[in-house]
């Protein structure tokens, strides 16, 4: 999978402290599209994570029986944006309150997730659960489960950087574009220049 920013040199990007976030937030190509567009996140890649099938076909997630959610792995410099900041715009760019979907998607491979790769991680996830509660933006119960990270499984190509390669298709036009532009209203500062 290539880098988000062809213009950022292999060598440099060794040279970098990369961390990685796991999360699950609706159709992977929603989730996926919100964080190509954020400073700092050098890549991003949709999958399945959580279950216990190893290497799982399209046809095995959407059985709902896998376990697996539809995920993405974001590959961050946590010296251009946090952890923190990340979950706080995931909170706010999909629905955390409603159990085993997101509009119109149904099924447990729908459901809100963040998967901890660390200790801090945790901490981190649980902290900022507690702040959105606070802030009370959502008048029911967040139901996202914060759990530990086991497994990540690439979709398929075609998956991959679904909206930039299918802009015109309905789904893209009724579901992702009005979270981008909900992405430019609420978090203007945090994106990538080009998607400014």
């Amino acid at each position: 999978m290539p880098l988000d920013n062809p213009k950022t040199s292999p060598l440099t990007m060794q040279d970098r402290r990369l961390e990685k976030a796991t999360l699950a937030g609706g159709c992977f190509w929603c989730i996926e599209t919100v964080f190509r567009r954020i400073r700092g996140v050098v890549s991003v890649v949709s999958g399945y994570s959580g279950g216990s099938i190893k290497n799982p076909k399209d046809s095995d997630i959407y059985s709902g029986k896998t376990g697996h959610a539809e995920a993405i792995q974001i590959t961050f410099d946590p010296s251009v944006i946090s952890f923190e900041r990340l979950l706080y715009i995931f909170w706010h760019m999909h629905n955390p309150t409603t159990l085993n979907k997101q509009g119109a998607d149904i099924g447990t491979q729908y459901r809100s997730v963040i998967f901890y790769h660390s200790d801090e991680q945790k901490k981190a996830a649980f902290d900022s659960k507690r702040k959105i509660e606070k802030e009370g933006i959502y008048e029911d119960p967040i139901v996202t489960e914060i759990i530990p990270f086991k497994n990540f499984y690439p979709a398929p190509s075609y998956h991959q950087n679904f909206y930039e390669k299918n802009s015109y298709q309905p789904y893209c036009s009724i579901v992702i574009d009005p979270k981008i532009r909900q992405l430019v209203e609420k978090f203007a500062k945090d994106m990538k220049d080009e998607y400014r």
